[in-house]
């Protein structure tokens, strides 16, 4: 049975006593009303298996959605356009949805407990480094939805990345790069698209090929959709992984191309 079939089954009380439990019960809305904190672990799951981690990344990632895009006060169309492209792009079944969905305005309410929701997360993917930046650049692609990433966005991605290990130069870095992917593809004028494309790799346009070729190569293997679902990826978010993954490539064919190689 798969992270879906758990929940769906009422087995996934290995989630229940911590605030991811709490915000996915709150979700799921009267399914596990009676005795959710003191449910069990399933003796079945280790504890940290990837149905566990798979469960802890849905929950954390469409709450904390929700979180980051009201941090300024205000969900913008595009904020709730793009927690829709996620949804549509996981191919998610109607019930799935609509716990995306709960989760998102979950997230949203006040006194959500981001702080205790980020470090239960933490927690239960235990250092896998890939995953946590997938669920990092999903979040930091909720901000940028509306074309800038406001202040209090800004203040309240920082804090989760610097909760989830990452220093304040490495989130830097990877805010960098989320918005050249999203100038990248807009791009009409060729010497635009190049300088993204190198900026996309998180390269300056004078890193010399080996250091072209080492960015792609681990960007690649950082996301790569088998090696995340291995992870903790949910399944329903591979598709997620294989768009970063063209346009990572994109990226590297434009600047090969320009380098005549």
């Amino acid at each position: 049975m798969n992270w879906w079939g758990k929940v769906l089954g009422g087995t996934f009380g290995f989630m229940m006593g911590g605030p991811l439990g709490a915000v996915l019960g709150a979700a799921l809305g009267n399914y596990f009303d009676k005795g959710m904190a003191g449910v069990d672990a399933d003796p079945t799951l280790g504890s940290h298996s990837t149905e566990r981690v798979q469960t802890a990344f849905f929950t954390a990632v469409f709450s904390l959605m929700g979180h980051v895009a009201k941090a300024d006060g205000r969900v913008s169309p595009d904020e709730i356009s793009l927690a829709r492209q996620v949804m549509d792009q996981m191919r998610l079944q109607p019930e799935q949805r609509k716990l995306a969905i709960g989760l998102f305005e979950q997230g949203k309410q006040p006194g959500f407990p981001s702080a205790q929701v980020l470090e239960q997360f933490r927690r239960e993917c235990l250092r896998r480094r890939n995953l946590i930046q997938m669920f990092l650049e999903i979040l930091t692609a909720t901000a940028l939805a509306d074309g800038a990433m406001a202040p209090a966005e800004r203040r309240v991605l920082d804090g989760i990345a610097l909760g989830l290990g990452l220093t304040q130069a490495e989130y830097d870095q990877l805010v960098l790069r989320m918005n050249a992917q999203f100038r990248f593809t807009a791009d009409v004028k060729p010497q635009d698209r190049l300088e993204d494309a190198y900026k996309v790799l998180g390269l300056a346009s004078t890193a010399d090929i080996a250091e072209v070729k080492k960015a792609y190569r681990k960007l690649m293997a950082q996301h790569h959709p088998d090696k995340l679902v291995s992870k903790g990826l949910p399944e329903e978010m591979m598709e997620i992984a294989k768009r970063k993954t063209q346009e990572i490539k994109s990226a590297y064919d434009t600047i090969m191309a320009a380098r005549g190689e």
